[in-house]
């Protein structure tokens, strides 16, 4: 898809979130970092499309792990660069809180990072020649953001909104009502009517008016079913396991299943009363397995390339 003048969009596999480059005459900025197993990667990408320009800001859509593992890395690389983040989980980067920030709990990893501003929703922002909304987007996080740059259209949704869905609405498992927030904030995307929308994850599309359609249907599925959004958020966080190690021992896993608190929690409240935890994850496994994510044998558990 085209993309307007100055913006470069580097589609990550779905272990790292999408890298958006937008490119000025006084100024370089980058919408999301990537996974920090990536990092190395991101920087190179990211080197060779700014040739011989410099990266003067990263901004981070929100602070799960996939869209600000590279953050450090690109710190470390760009001494001068200032880094804007949500101002909701702010506290808990200043100083740094891997429990509060999700990544302890998810079993995943982000190298600590610092920041020099906040992404305050209602106001506008000046990232290469145009100036970009900031609009608040809870939901999948409750301090996501998305930007909406209204000359050409153009959004980045980040989680809120992709072509076939949205992210897991983390929340929920905390027993929030963020499927209201969802709801809200695919209003807001609507009544923004985007030509051209970068999500997350995934490729730039265009068909916007299908992918909310999309996103409304999954979603009211999920309201009348909560159990299936649940066991649905179980497979995510195996899964997400999965693209980060590639091949892993099923004891390994095991093991890293029964240190991931969130995964503890899910279990805890959604599992019959006859299934112990080895075999709660061997039946996610088993529905990887079925729909193409992953495969097994008695000792090793692989990554399949589907998302």
């Amino acid at each position: 898809m085209q993309l307007p003048r100055g913006i470069t969009l580097l589609e990550r596999g779905w272990l790292s979130s999408n890298n958006i480059l937008i490119r000025g005459r006084h100024h370089c900025a980058l919408i999301d970092s990537g996974y920090a197993s990536h990092a190395t990667q991101t920087l190179g990408l990211l080197t060779a499309a700014l040739q011989d320009q410099a990266l003067g800001l990263l901004l981070n859509t929100h602070l799960h792990s996939d869209h600000c593992g590279g953050n450090a890395l690109l710190q470390a690389h760009y001494p001068q660069l200032q880094t804007l983040i949500p101002p909701g989980h702010a506290r808990y980067v200043k100083p740094w809180d891997p429990v509060a920030l999700s990544y302890q709990p998810t079993g995943q990893i982000c190298p600590p990072f610092g920041y020099t501003a906040t992404l305050q929703p209602g106001t506008e922002i000046a990232l290469g020649e145009q100036l970009w909304q900031i609009h608040a987007a809870p939901g999948h996080d409750p301090h996501s953001v998305i930007l909406f740059e209204p000359q050409n259209g153009l959004l980045i949704s980040a989680d809120a909104l992709w072509e076939n869905g949205f992210g897991v609405v983390f929340p929920e498992l905390d027993g929030a009502d963020a499927f209201t927030e969802v709801a809200q904030t695919l209003d807001v995307i609507e009544a923004l009517a985007p030509r051209i929308v970068i999500p997350g994850h995934g490729a730039a599309f265009s068909d916007v008016t299908g992918a909310l359609a999309r996103a409304r249907r999954r979603l009211d599925s999920f309201v009348q079913a909560p159990q299936k959004h649940i066991r649905y958020a179980a497979k995510v966080l195996l899964k997400f396991k999965l693209l980060e190690a590639q091949k892993i021992p099923l004891a390994g896993l095991m093991q890293w299943a029964q240190a991931t608190p969130l995964l503890q929690q899910i279990y805890q409240s959604s599992a019959t009363p006859d299934q112990n935890f080895q075999d709660w994850v061997l039946a996610l496994l088993d529905e990887l397995v079925r729909s193409g994510a992953a495969s097994h044998d008695q000792q090793t558990v692989s990554n399949d390339s589907s998302a």
